[in-house]
C-alpha cells in the first residue's frame, strides 16, 4: 500500500549552532526558547539535543527543529525537510 502525507502546517527553524545573537537576544521561535528553558532542548557543550518520547536525539548543524501537530519537537535533516515541507504562502 502507498500513503500520502496529509497536508498539515508545522513550525520549524534551522539550527545554526546557537539560539542567541551576540547581544544575548534569542532569534529562534518563542516555543523553542520555552523548550530550552524547560530542558526539552538542551546543549552539552556546543551540541544540541532534544528530549522526545522516543528518547534523546542529537541535532546537527543545519538540521531543522520541527514542532509537530501535538507540540512535540524533533530534528529533521535538511534534505528530508525540503522534500517534505514548503513555506506557507504567508511566509514566503
Amino acid at each position: 500500500m502507498k500513503f500520502t502525507k496529509k497536508p498539515i502546517t508545522i513550525e520549524a527553524f534551522q539550527f545554526d549552532g546557537d539560539f542567541m545573537n551576540s547581544n544575548g537576544d534569542y532569534y529562534v521561535p518563542e516555543w523553542a526558547v520555552d523548550a530550552y528553558k524547560q530542558g526539552i532542548l538542551y546543549f552539552e557543550g556546543p551540541d544540541l539535543f532534544i528530549r522526545t518520547l522516543e528518547g534523546i536525539h542529537a541535532v546537527s548543524y543545519d538540521d531543522y527543529v520541527i514542532k509537530g501537530v501535538k507540540g512535540e519537537l524533533y530534528p529533521c535533516k535538511p534534505d528530508i525537510f525540503k522534500m517534505t515541507y514548503e513555506p506557507t504562502p504567508d511566509e514566503t
